[in-house]
This record gives structure tokens, sequence and C-alpha cells, in this order.
């Protein structure tokens, strides 16, 4: 949850090209009594790409048959080698 927060916010500042804050001294952060001092580490090029769910277009080639049976059964094609590729690749969780 936390490395959520400070994904979206460190990625919307970047976006905005404003400057990302220091990390805090563990040693500097006052705690009061029964608070948790957490330490979160994020690499934000890396929460970027797995959070990314833009489109991007792709050229497929493929024999004209299968393309005219996708058209007459109303299959979209995009999203069927979408699906495909979850599969494949074991990323069916993402949306």
């Amino acid at each position: 949850m936390a490395r959520d927060a400070i994904g979206i916010a460190g990625i919307d500042m970047q976006d905005e090209q404003k400057r990302l804050p220091e990390p805090s001294e563990i040693g500097n952060v006052a705690c009061e009594f029964g608070e948790v001092v957490s330490m979160v580490d994020i690499d934000f090029d890396a929460y970027r790409r797995a959070n990314e769910r833009r489109t991007v277009r792709r050229n497929v080639s493929l024999p004209s048959y299968l393309n005219e049976a996708a058209d007459r059964a109303g299959v979209n094609v995009s999203a069927l080698l979408a699906a495909a590729l979850k599969q494949e690749l074991n990323l069916s969780d993402r949306p």
C-alpha cells in the first residue's frame, strides 16, 4: 500500500517535472509512542513499467483465411491476441 502511494505520487511528480524529495534519514524521523517507522523501497521506472496501461499499435501478420474467419465470427483479434499473450506469459492477473 505504501509502495503504491509513493509510486503513484512519484511518477505524477516526474510527469509534472517536479523534483522528488530526498529520502528521510531513519534516525531523523519523529515517532510518537506506539507508532512504527517503516522503510519503503521504490524503483519509479520499474513501478511505471509494471503499472502502465496504455495500448500500443502492433502490426501482426496472419493468414487471410484466419482474418476472414475472425471477421465473420465477430472476433476482436486484438483482444484475443492480448489474452493469449497474457496466458502464454503467465500475466493473466493483469487487466
